[in-house]
């Protein structure tokens, strides 16, 4: 199962994806879209990925152990949703307009629809296990929720695209060692020989 950086990892793979599409139009260069948070001072890009929230998926159940490898078992992962917005950097020096800021949002929002679905061994390359795809799709919150989001970081409310990624399961590092066999016995019985009792 992925390990600890699949959250960073699906980040990153969101990014990359935007930074391929998006550019040189309607962003002029990659470096114009960031892993940001919209509370971030000073920064000079166009479009931030801002991940506000992490949640455990509830109500699956799982063996208490699973097998690793021949002779170790370990806890069974955890599967979580990634909870992301996309957002336009209001305090860039980059002089937008809101039809800018439409055409971006509407570039993005497309990108994502297009590329939304990920499998966990393209984002880990050593994972020799097969996981299911890690799936984009649009969070089913209300415009209060989005409001208090952007509330949260003390800045007003501003049009953007908010996302679910999931599942992203996350593996344990306790590992348990099966103990080894060290004496087996073997019994044989050859058809049509017959027992005599009392002898």
């Amino acid at each position: 199962m992925a390990d600890y950086p699949i959250i960073a990892d699906v980040s990153a793979y969101i990014v990359r994806v935007l930074r391929e599409r998006m550019c040189p139009e309607p962003i002029p260069s990659p470096n114009n879209i960031e892993i940001s948070s919209p509370a971030s001072q000073d920064v000079d890009y166009i479009v931030g990925l801002y991940l506000y929230d992490i949640k455990e998926v509830a109500g699956v159940s799982y063996p208490p152990t699973i097998r690793k490898g021949r002779a170790q078992l370990t806890k069974p992962p955890k599967p979580f949703e990634l909870y992301y917005m996309v957002f336009i950097n209001g305090g860039g020096q980059m002089g937008l307009k809101a039809p800018d800021v439409q055409k971006i949002i509407g570039k993005a929002a497309q990108i994502v629809n297009d590329n939304n679905s990920v499998l966990p061994n393209q984002l880990q390359s050593w994972l020799d296990t097969q996981e299911p795809p890690i799936v984009l799709s649009q969070a089913k919150i209300s415009l209060e929720e989005k409001v208090r989001v952007w509330q949260a970081i003390n800045k007003p409310y501003q049009i953007s695209l908010f996302y679910k990624a999931a599942p992203v399961f996350l593996s344990s590092e306790i590992t348990i060692d099966t103990p080894r066999v060290t004496e087996a016995e073997i019994n044989l019985h050859v058809a049509g020989e017959q027992r005599e009792e009392g002898m």
